[in-house]
C-alpha cells in the first residue's frame, strides 16, 4: 500500500477520534469544541503539522511496526460539563471507543464482501489495524493520553491533582516506553485480541 494512502487512513482515523471527544463533550454540556469549529471532518481544523503529518511520515518511512501521532487536541472545558469528574471519563473514552466502533464497521464490510479487489481488501485491513492501534495506544494511562482522563475521573481529588502534574513528563515517557518495546509487549497483544474478536486476519 502506498505511503500516501497509509497516511490518509491514519489521518481519517485520528480526525474521527478527535471529533468524538468534542461531540461527547458537547452532548455533556461543553460547547467549546463546537464554537471553535472542531466538530468537522475538515482536516484543516485538526492538523498538527508535527504530530499528524511529520511524525507518522517519519515512522512509516522507517518501517516502524506502529504508526502513531496526534491532531490538535480538541478543546474541552471540563467545568462546563454537567458532572465534571464523571463526564471527564466519558469524554476521555469517546475517542478510543469511536476508533473501535469504526474498526468494527470496517470488519463488517470485510465480511459482507467476500470477493473484494486486493486494494479494497488491503485498505479495509489497514483501516481496522490503524483504528485498533489508536484505540489501544490512547487508552494507556499516561498523561496526556485518553486513558489518563479516565484515571483522573476515578481518583480521589487530591491524587488526581498530583497525577495531572505528570503530564509535562508524559510525551518523553511515551517515547521512552515505545523505544523499550511497549508496542511488542502491550499494544500488539491487545490489538491482536481485538482483531481476533472482530474475525479479522491481522497478523502482527
Amino acid at each position: 500500500m502506498s505511503l500516501v494512502l497509509s497516511l490518509a487512513i491514519f489521518l481519517f482515523a485520528i480526525i474521527i477520534h478527535e471529533i468524538s471527544h468534542g461531540w461527547v463533550a458537547y452532548k455533556l454540556g461543553d460547547p467549546t469544541a463546537k464554537y471553535e469549529g472542531r466538530l468537522t471532518l475538515n482536516p484543516m481544523a485538526h492538523i498538527d503539522p508535527f504530530g499528524m503529518i511529520l511524525l507518522p511520515l517519519i515512522l512509516t518511512m522507517m518501517g516502524s511496526p506502529v504508526i502513531f501521532g496526534w491532531a490538535k487536541p480538541v478543546p474541552v472545558n471540563f467545568w462546563n460539563l454537567k458532572n465534571p469528574r464523571r463526564d471527564m471519563i466519558w469524554v476521555g473514552l469517546a475517542g478510543p471507543l469511536a476508533n473501535i466502533i469504526l474498526a468494527f464497521v470496517l470488519s463488517l464490510f470485510l465480511k459482507i464482501n467476500i470477493n473484494l479487489p486486493a486494494l479494497i481488501f488491503n485498505i479495509l485491513i489497514a483501516g481496522i489495524y490503524v483504528n485498533l492501534v489508536l484505540a489501544v495506544f490512547n487508552l494507556i494511562p499516561i498523561p496526556p493520553l485518553d486513558g489518563s482522563r479516565v484515571v483522573v475521573g476515578l481518583l480521589p481529588r487530591e491524587l488526581a491533582v498530583r497525577y495531572i502534574r505528570l503530564e509535562r513528563f508524559g510525551i518523553p515517557l511515551i517515547f521512552l516506553l515505545m523505544f523499550m518495546g511497549l508496542f511488542n509487549y502491550l499494544i500488539r497483544p491487545i490489538v491482536q485480541i481485538l482483531a481476533n474478536l472482530l474475525g479479522v486476519p491481522i497478523y502482527l
